[in-house]
């Protein structure tokens, strides 16, 4: 029997190939599933993952059957692809992870661009109403971007990935500008100057209508998410500050596509009370996982512990890929941290922040190191502070397997 997860495994999950010619052969050998497919497609340096699960749960409560492929995944490569909220069945996810293998003829395909194919037979098989895509990195050449979207989302700009998408914010917003589609309608959240002229420069050559969000963001009610916005009264079942800015993308589309798909804006609405991502802001117990792990994110985090739990002390447990930019991001949890421990989320294939050269950058705070996630969390279950977990979605994956594994799958 072909077990889909273990020939994933026989992939190169880090092996990046920009481009479309390869996944455009391998949709094309596989009979073009997409064409069966309405799609929103997202891109943008965070908030890719909240904002699909605002508009699956939004649209989902209004009837539709929708698919959700999102990456990376945090347990099990099922949690990429979701139909109504759920993982897909696993004996689903076998038969047709099969069937493309067969289909591919041997031909030479990355992890993502077969996960991205593969995402396409699942939701057609599944009818889905439409799917909500969300970009692997960058835009311009990632593999989701040979769909043609009935809408394209931009959530934020921000530096990330620089090795592959540029130095400078105008080169990132090149990037992903590069999901826009001739007349298709583009929505944005909160963009640098730069980044803007970039985006909007793009969406006038290939006349695009743009729906910018329209007004500042909203104060939550007594500490829950929970506001006024277009004068609707608004329960938006993710915390934080940034999550009511990726809100107002979300207002905007099912504002604009309620006459389009002929659903009710007040139901969809609704919805949005339900809506939960795994990893963003997850309270289990005494802990909390985020998985911010690039400056703005961690920001956003910050921001959150702030809003709910002000003047509160956390034991911080941190682990981050070199690329991300540690010696930026930790100044973020100083102002809360009672201690630090670092520890590795394992290389990948990738550089890693040594724990011990992470601890130089915490000034008079208590720092440690300690060889793995699951022994750093012990360590951290000794003290009597919430334990705050951050830094890499890697380390929030191996977190949740641990202590929520349940939560990391349906939605």
């Amino acid at each position: 029997m072909f077990d889909g997860t273990a020939y994933f495994d026989s992939l190169n999950m880090f092996g990046i190939r920009l481009g479309l010619d390869a996944v455009r052969e391998l949709a094309c050998r596989a009979g073009e599933p997409h064409t069966g497919l309405r799609f929103v497609h997202i891109a943008g340096t965070n908030g890719k993952g909240s904002v699909g699960a605002m508009l699956e749960r939004a649209l989902r409560a209004c009837g539709f059957t929708t698919g959700f492929y999102t990456s990376p995944h945090l347990i099990d490569i099922r949690e990429r692809f979701r139909i109504n909220g759920k993982v897909v069945d696993r004996a689903l996810f076998d038969s047709l992870a099969e069937e493309l293998h067969i289909q591919a003829g041997g031909g030479n395909y990355s992890y993502f661009e077969f996960a991205t194919v593969l995402a396409m037979k699942i939701f057609l098989h599944s009818r889905c109403d439409v799917v909500i895509w969300e970009t692997g990195m960058g835009g311009r050449l990632d593999a989701t971007n040979m769909v043609t979207p009935e809408a394209s989302i931009i959530t934020n700009i921000a530096l990330d990935h620089q090795r592959h998408l540029g130095d400078s914010l105008a080169q990132i917003a090149g990037e992903k500008a590069g999901i826009i589609k001739p007349h298709v309608p583009l929505f944005h959240g909160k963009l640098p100057p730069e980044a803007a002229a970039v985006i909007y420069e793009k969406a006038a050559q290939l006349e695009c209508e743009v729906f910018p969000p329209r007004e500042s963001v909203p104060s939550a009610v007594s500490g829950r998410n929970c506001f006024y916005y277009d004068g609707r009264e608004i329960t938006l079942g993710l915390p934080g500050k940034m999550q009511r800015e990726n809100f107002r993308i979300v207002y905007e589309f099912l504002n604009c596509f309620a006459a389009r798909w002929k659903f009710d804006l007040n139901t969809a609405l609704a919805g949005l009370a339900n809506v939960r991502w795994p990893a963003r802001f997850q309270q289990t117990g005494r802990l909390i996982v985020d998985g911010g792990h690039n400056p703005d994110g961690v920001a956003a985090l910050a921001e959150a512990v702030g809003e709910l739990f002000p003047q509160e002390k956390f034991t911080v447990v941190y682990a981050a890929f070199g690329d991300k930019h540690a010696e930026n991001c930790l100044p973020f949890l100083l102002p809360f941290a009672a201690r630090f421990i670092f520890t590795s989320v394992g290389d990948h294939g990738r550089e890693v922040c040594a724990p011990e050269e992470l601890m130089k950058l915490t000034g008079n705070i208590p720092a440690m190191a300690e060889l793995t996630p699951l022994q750093a969390v012990h360590e951290a279950e000794k003290y009597p502070e919430r334990i705050l977990v951050s830094g890499s979605l890697y380390l929030a994956g191996m977190v949740l397997e641990q202590y929520a594994r349940e939560s990391a799958f349906d939605l």
